[in-house]
């Protein structure tokens, strides 16, 4: 068993949940999935993302906290205690890269929410239709190194947060930022539901049409699942290997689990009966949530102060992400090639500033950074969420079913006998058996029928 150290650590069991949490939440649950379920079937999507989510998230979550937790490691430096001189430290690399590619697409789409908030405050929506909206969107979207710039902006912000550690850095946000964003997101909710036309919405995202399932619908629902819960891509590990010995980590993939779970739902009650009442199609892609919300705003009393909240709070939502992949690579770098936190934290973000440059050029129009067909922020995307999460989840059930073992992983979800964890047996039976097998099926049917 790994010694407690001096590293930096989360302060509270509130400051882990609302970290962990806060890396599950954000853009990923408000704008990308709304444009997952919408592109992917409505209803039928989202029931296949929350049998995902029970049977697949929290049994790869905890045992990406196990591993974490048990060596108090970074993503690789955790492979390396468990498993030196073998094929599986490769697992802990591909995540921080998965991590680093991520963010470099990730930052982009967080970059708009900063242009959108100062569209809120000098209250450019007012007045217009859903037509001059969603122009406004495909000009500034296509604007190039606009994107580039607000992008950076971005970039710095999370370098800021991490510059700080995780105590006084990542928790202490986070633990102020959360509930705010969940608070929006229910009066949003309410407010979206009472529009015109509001049922047509509510019957897409909640009556299923499974004829519309295919290969590619279902892989494209466990992507998602890996990508919103930030799994396979060493955020959990690291996050992990923050938490305290004395904390119940079945509990903290649960509370996390259904808090990212919530807020998908809450984004999906905002966007589609608004999207619906507008004319707006669910398959809209990138501007369905930043067309969809300035029109819930301007028919909404007070709509102008609403608007300025909600885009902060998404930015914030953003923020609270990107954080927990920038940290991923800063843990990888301090830990693993002995540089200290703060140059570690400029290296990554310049890295970063690079790469996420060609994600946002690449969506110019008629822009040269196309491969076979698609963008650079689309390839990114795909390899990311659809390829390396769910290979890297695999993985890491994989190890711990079969090489870490049941006693070292009952060992620490009990804090060492501490707890009963009734679920224990249950849980590693899932990760041992059902659960690489899941994933394998899932990944190459989707892969055959796309």
């Amino acid at each position: 068993m790994a010694k407690e150290n001096k590293r930096d650590g989360f302060g509270s069991k509130l400051g882990i949940i609302a970290a962990a949490a806060g890396s599950a939440i954000g853009l990923g649950n408000i704008y990308r999935f709304p444009c997952e379920l919408g592109e992917n079937g409505g209803a039928a999507f989202l029931l296949m993302y929350l049998g995902i989510v029970l049977f697949l998230g929290i049994p790869v979550m905890l045992s990406e906290l196990v591993i974490g937790r048990h060596t108090l490691s970074n993503a690789v430096g955790a492979f390396k205690k468990l498993a030196p001189k073998s094929f599986w430290p490769f697992v802990g690399y591909m995540g921080v890269l998965c991590g680093l590619l991520i963010f470099a697409f990730y930052s982009t789409v967080s970059g708009w929410t900063l242009e959108y908030i100062v569209k809120a405050v000098t209250n450019s929506f007012h007045g217009k239709d859903l037509a001059a909206i969603e122009q406004d969107f495909n000009t500034f979207h296509e604007s190039g190194w606009r994107n580039v710039l607000w992008q950076a902006i971005f970039i710095f912000l999370t370098g800021f947060v991490v510059f700080r550690g995780v105590q006084n850095g990542i928790e202490k946000f986070s633990k102020i930022l959360m509930p705010l964003l969940l608070v929006i997101l229910v009066v949003l909710g309410i407010r979206s539901v009472t529009l015109p036309g509001a049922k047509e919405g509510l019957a897409f995202l909640f009556k299923p049409d499974f004829s519309k399932i295919t290969g590619k619908e279902v892989i494209s629902a466990m992507g998602q699942v890996f990508f919103s819960l930030s799994m396979g891509m060493g955020v959990l590990v690291t996050y992990g290997s923050y938490v305290k010995k004395s904390d119940n980590l079945t509990t903290t993939a649960l509370s996390v689990t259904l808090s990212d779970t919530l807020v998908a739902v809450l984004a999906g009650i905002v966007i589609f009966p608004a999207a619906f009442s507008f004319g707006i199609k669910p398959t809209a892609g990138m501007g369905l949530v930043f067309n969809t919300i300035p029109m819930i705003f301007n028919q909404m009393t007070g709509g102008y102060v609403f608007c300025i909240i909600f885009f902060v709070l998404l930015a914030i939502a953003a923020l609270t992400s990107t954080i927990s992949l920038l940290e991923v690579v800063v843990a990888y770098i301090t830990e693993e090639l002995h540089i200290n936190r703060k140059k570690a934290t400029i290296i990554a973000c310049a890295v970063t500033v690079l790469m996420g440059a060609f994600a946002s050029l690449s969506l110019m129009k008629d822009t040269p950074l196309v491969i076979a067909g698609h963008t650079v922020f689309d390839g990114l995307d795909f390899i990311s969420s659809n390829i390396m999460l769910p290979i890297g989840g695999l993985l890491i059930v994989v190890f711990v079913g079969w090489r870490f073992g049941k006693k070292r992983f009952f060992a620490e979800v009990s804090n060492e006998g501490m707890l009963k964890a009734p679920l224990k047996s249950l849980i590693y039976f899932i990760i041992k058996y059902l659960a690489p097998l899941a994933i394998v099926l899932v990944f190459v049917s989707g892969l055959i029928n796309r």
